[in-house]
This record gives C-alpha cells, structure tokens and sequence, in this order.
C-alpha cells in the first residue's frame, strides 16, 4: 500500500493525471475518467476531514444560492466584488495536523498559486484587502475584521488521493508540511456566495458530474475550478455553458470572465464560441448600429475581428470605431490608449481609401506616431503587387490579426493613379474574385469605392444584366458620378480587362460622356460573351481566379 501511495504522490504522476493531456488519464482512465461518487462524504473510504468555514460575503455581494439568479444579477455582483477588492486576494487555508498548524495562502487568480513554506508554523493569517497598490483604508479594515465571523461551519469526509490526482492546489496542500498523525484536518474558509460551487466542485471531483447545469452555476463552479486548479471541471464547465442556448446577455459574460479563467486552454473553446456567436448577431453593422455603440470593449473585439462583417468599407469601420469610443472614453487621454492598445490593429487600414487615410493622420483620436505607422503600412500594402497582396492576405488568415485581410465589403477597394499635366486624368483598378462575381447572377450589381477626378467623386458597379436583346445574362461594367448638386464633367473613359493568354489589359470598351449627379454610363455586355462563358473555369478573364477591371478616365478640355 505504502509503494501505492508513493506512486500516487508522485508529482509526475498527478501531473500527468488529469491537469495536463495525454498522461495517466489517457493511459488507464483510472483517475479522472472513474465514478468515485460512492465515496463522497463516506467515512469509509477518506483518509482527512475537510472543515469548510463559510465567512460573510463582501458588502452587498449576493449569494446566487441555488444557481437561479439571473445573468444580470450574478454579473452586477461579481463586478461589484471586482471593484471593492480588485478581484479576491486570498483564500485561507488552515492545515490542522494534530497540535500543529501550517497556514498556506492562495492568492486571486490573476497571479496564480503559491503556497506556505512546510517549516513555518503557528503563523496567524488575516485575509488582507487592498485596494489598487496600498493597503486598504480603516474602514475596509474594519471589514476585514469581520471576515473572521464565521457564518457556519461545514464538515466532509474526503480521500486526499482523489483530491490531489484532479487538483494541483490540492496536490501540494496535501504535500506539503505533512506530519506522521492519524488525526488530519484541513480547514478551508470561503466566502457564502461560493459555497455551493465548492460543494458542486468537490462532489465533481468524485463523481466527474454536475447536477445544478444553469448559466449562472456553471459560472460559479468555473470560477472555483480555475480558484482550486481542477482542469477537468473548467473542461466540463465550458462544454455545457457551450451546449446551453447563446444569448449576447451570456457571451458577452463568458468575454468578461476574469483573466486567468479566459487564458485557460478549457475556456478557450467557449470565448471563441461566444465571439462568433456575436460576429455573426451583427454581421450588418448598419442595422444594429445602435445596440453596438452600446457593447462594452469586449463585444466589439468580437465583432470587429470578423472577416464577414456587412459593410460597406472600410472606411464605415473606421468611423464606427471612432464614434463608439468617442462615447466610451470621453477623455482623450484613455480614448487614445484604448485604440492605440485594442482597437487599431481591428481596422484594416490597408482597404481604407486614400483620401480617408490622411485623414487619420490629421485625427486627434490617435496619437501622432501610432497613426503615421497605420497610414504607412496601409500605403506600403498597396504598393505591392496583387500577388504579394493575397500572400501577405493568406499569412495572417490563420492568426489573430487579419489586418490585410479583405472583408465581404459591399463597396470594392480599388487602386488609383492619379494625373495633373498635360490633363487631368485617373487611372483606377478594380480586381474582382470569382466569388464575388458568382454572387452577381443573376440581377445584382456590385459597386467600387468612390475615387476622386476634378474634385468629383466617381464610382465603377459591375452588374449581371441581360444583353440588349435581353436573350441571355452577361457581364456589364458602368461608371457614374456621385450626385451632388447640378455640376457636370464632360469625361473620355475606356475599359479594359486582362486576358489570357498575355494577361495584359485589353481594350473593351471607349467612350465619352457629359455626367451630371447621379447619372451612369458603361457597357451591358463587357466582354461579348454569355455569362456561362464568362464563369467558365477556362474563361480567358480570370486568372488565378481573378478579374482584373481597368478604367481610365480623362477630363475633356
């Protein structure tokens, strides 16, 4: 039995049980995968006495009792404790072995855990509240005093063994500063509001189950398990609260947990189920403009990080996110690290046009030299060449950061290049993917971004129409001007396309024009073909399964 025990203690053993992958878990499914619920509590098969010592809660913090509280009720709560105490800072531990006590402190869990020294004993321990750096004021001391009111006293019979192999925290508890004494207690003191998710845990722990399976429980026993280090639980937390109906009440929750519980592998599957569900909930960002100025930080990480989003540019983003942190951070100072820090690297200024561009360098929103750096790297982007783009595009897909890679923008970015002398005159490149095309059939239309001549807005919109004699559908480009008042521009246009097998741009179409707002003009059938043969994987104008549009406009004297 002796050999046993030692096997089970031994650290690389229990460490590879159930609190990292593929170890003894994996290996016999004796530990973490085995029903020890027969043994909860039973005097029978425990080697310890647990003495759970239920103190009263932090000011105006509410026990969630059963586990039916509402979203909105546990939320105001825990925040409230967030803020009176910066989240809580210690848990006592009271290690009775006979005559002797060895204290072991565990600190909140956004700085992990750490344990007594075994060869320190009798040491008095007051739960400390601090606030912010300093210690807490003399009426939060006078709190804390309190804390050492004990509400009621609770009494289980359990089996260190199994407590160790699902726990690190108790693992070490368990060995450290242990003496040879038949008579061995441990006394932990909680908070009420956490007493019936460390019931719930312990009895996990034995039976590998929860029985209360409510949003709010789950929350609970999450919390303690990350708290009490049981990785098994946080997993079986994160699977159910994954498997109960999303709300954006509830994701947005489950993207405010506390830092230490959103890092762990376990939740990690739950944040991103909880962001996608928010991505996809205001994918149109022009219809619910109004409920996503009111997200917190959070939501709108979410749903900024989406490729999906229904907007018309990148341009809208930028003023959206302008506008959202204008109204949650009114001071300057905190509005300029909050985009500095969260927000910029979620707009993707390489789509934005050139005209908006230097307007962020003029923007007060953004300090100066975060700015130029974003103005820059959109600049060099579309210097490059398509191709560079779209390698550039593929190697961020698979991170975090999709800065260069193109939304499912209504409004297509395009490439302008610009001339004075010897007239006035602009040369603009649309590339259209196959994709984008295919959704055009069979009477949609698809508009570039707005490009500058004269001082004049332009614009280019593909179309999937009927040819004149309306006999068949076909692909049409046209061009028009962006109404404003009565002024007119005598202008000379031609498109063109690149075509295999040269893949150079060849001339499709010329023409002149006198524009007046809002008026268009261009051809029906683009390239002469039926729009079968247009889409045809071996169409001459799609290469490397893109259309590339050309269209040069000249100011007439």
């Amino acid at each position: 039995m002796g050999e046993s025990n030692a096997d089970l203690f031994d650290p690389r053993t229990v460490m590879d049980s159930d609190f990292s992958t593929g170890g003894l878990a994996c290996r016999s499914g004796s530990v973490s995968d085995s029903d020890f619920a027969f043994a909860f509590n039973d005097s029978n098969f425990s080697d310890r006495v647990l003495r759970i010592e239920i103190i009263p809660d932090f000011p105006e913090t509410k026990s969630d009792g059963e586990g039916g509280t509402s979203i909105a009720v546990w939320v105001r709560n825990r925040k409230r404790r967030r803020e009176e105490i910066k989240k809580e800072t210690a848990v006592d531990l009271l290690v009775d072995f006979g005559e002797q006590i060895i204290n072991c402190n565990m600190p909140d869990t956004e700085d992990g855990a750490s344990y007594g020294n075994e060869d320190e004993e009798d040491v008095a321990m007051i739960e400390e509240l601090p606030s912010g750096d300093e210690a807490a004021p003399s009426n939060d001391s006078m709190w804390s005093m309190d804390c050492s009111t004990v509400l009621r006293v609770k009494t289980l019979h359990i089996s260190s063994p199994i407590l160790a192999a699902k726990s690190p925290f108790f693992y070490k508890l368990f060995s450290n500063g242990m003496r040879e004494s038949e008579q061995r207690h441990v006394t932990l003191r909680i908070h009420a509001s956490e007493e019936a998710a460390l019931m719930d845990l312990l009895n996990f722990m034995y039976s590998n189950t929860l029985s209360r399976m409510t949003t709010t429980a789950l929350l609970d026993v999450l919390m303690a398990a990350d708290k009490f280090e049981v990785a098994s639980c946080m997993r079986y937390c994160s699977r159910s609260l994954r498997n109960l109906p999303m709300t954006c009440e509830s994701a947005l929750l489950y993207l405010d947990l506390p830092s230490t519980v959103l890092m762990a592998d376990a939740v990690q599957p739950l944040t991103d189920a909880a962001k996608q569900f928010l991505a996809a909930r205001f994918k149109d960002i022009t219809k619910f403009q109004d409920e996503l100025l009111n997200l917190p930080l959070a939501g709108i990480e979410a749903v900024l990080s989406s490729d999906d989003l229904q907007v018309g540019s990148e341009d809208s983003i930028y003023e959206f996110v302008l506008k959202w942190a204008r109204i949650h951070y009114p001071k300057l100072e905190d509005r300029r690290e909050v985009l500095g820090l969260r927000l910029c690297h979620l707009i993707r200024f390489p789509y934005m046009n050139c005209r908006k561009l230097r307007k962020v360098l003029t923007c007060n929103d953004f300090d100066s030299e975060v700015a130029s750096k974003l103005v820059l790297g959109a600049l060099l982007f579309k210097a490059e060449t398509p191709f560079r783009q779209r390698s550039l595009a593929a190697e961020e897909a698979s991170g975090t950061c999709h800065r260069f890679v193109e939304r499912a923008y209504k409004y297509r970015p395009v490439k302008v290049v610009e001339f004075e002398l010897p007239s006035q005159q602009c040369i603009v490149y649309l590339d259209l993917k196959r994709e984008d095309c295919a959704c055009l059939f069979p009477t949609s239309r698809l508009y570039s971004h707005a490009f500058y001549l004269g001082g004049q807005g332009f614009f280019l919109s593909a179309h999937c129409n009927m040819d004149q004699q309306s006999s068949y559908h076909c692909f049409g480009l046209f061009l028009g001007m962006q109404e404003k008042g009565s002024v007119s521009f005598a202008v000379d246009y031609e498109f063109s396309a690149r075509s295999k097998p040269t893949e150079e741009f060849v001339s499709k179409y010329k023409g002149n024009y006198t524009f007046t707002g809002g008026k268009a003009v261009g051809y029906r059938n683009l390239f002469g073909m039926t729009w079968t043969e247009f889409m045809a994987e071996d169409s001459l104008y799609f290469i490397n399964g893109v259309v590339h549009l050309r269209a040069e406009l000249t100011i007439r004297k």
